[in-house]
């Protein structure tokens, strides 16, 4: 059991990364403000809890790796990167400018990234190639990847649940954003996705069910993950759309819609409360 400290603390990070979130959006005036604010509890929990990771040596070979493969939700990685100490939070206000690091979707040469993204569908892959190389180089890393929901209609994904079964990845941890809204409409309108957990347990993947904004539950399933043995777990968080602010949540129209400068005070007013 997780001390009341610790969840505080976690707490805390969260509210200052939806912050963040709101403010780099707001000053580039366009970005994906609804996928990033649902997942921020699992960033926060993985990098200030779970992960063995150094700012200040990003290349260090045992260092977990954490792969965004819905790169749109670009704004919340940085905002984690950034209160981690990997690169200064002032640069947060430079997302999406021409010659900017900070793009639209991750890119290599921003500290802490460890592979482009964009294409939805290829991030688990790179977990499948990254774990089978910890393998078989002996190294014990851990490997996580963080996918919409949306994403598991591409068949790239099913694919690369087939290898991780097979190689029995134990050392990989796939987690599923599971706010069931994507870009142009609710999930289970445009391609069923459920039973979702049950597709993954026929791929002999572990699987886990959280709410993804109860840190005891994420932190547990988090420690689930690391104690199985000779197969994958996936981690299905199940979130909301646009968290914490109450116009975004639920709402397709903010996929990739960011709030405006003239209303940012009213959101993280709203956000302190």
């Amino acid at each position: 059991m997780e001390t009341a400290q610790e969840i505080g603390r976690l707490k805390e990070l969260a509210r200052g990364t939806r912050k963040l979130i709101l403010e780099s959006l707001a000053e580039a005036g366009s970005g994906h403000p609804g996928g990033s604010l649902s997942a921020v509890e699992l960033l926060v929990t993985l990098y200030f809890h779970v992960m063995h990771h150094d700012p200040k040596n990003p290349k260090w070979e045992d260092r977990d790796r954490f792969f965004l493969s819905k790169g749109h939700a670009a704004p919340l990685l940085y905002s984690i990167l950034a209160q981690a100490g990997y690169f200064p939070a002032e640069e947060l206000m430079t997302l999406r400018k021409m010659g900017a690091r900070l793009q639209g979707h991750p890119s290599m040469g921003v500290p802490g990234v460890e592979a482009p993204a964009g294409s939805e569908g290829i991030g688990l892959s790179l977990g499948v190639g990254t774990s089978l190389a910890a393998k078989l180089d002996g190294r014990a890393f851990r490997t996580y990847v963080l996918m919409g929901d949306g994403e598991q209609q591409e068949g790239q994904v099913w694919e690369a649940a087939m290898s991780a079964s097979k190689f029995r990845l134990d050392n990989l941890t796939a987690i599923i954003d599971r706010n069931g809204i994507q870009q142009d409409g609710l999930t289970e309108q445009i391609m069923p996705l459920e039973p979702l957990a049950a597709k993954w347990r026929s791929f002999n993947w572990n699987v886990i069910e959280v709410d993804g904004y109860d840190f005891s539950q994420i932190m547990d399933g988090f420690d689930l993950a690391t104690s199985t043995r000779n197969r994958p777990t996936v981690v299905i968080a199940h979130t909301v759309k646009g968290k914490g602010i109450s116009f975004m949540e639920w709402s397709p129209h903010y996929h990739g819609t960011a709030p405006t400068k003239d209303r940012l005070s009213d959101v993280l007013s709203e956000l302190e409360k």
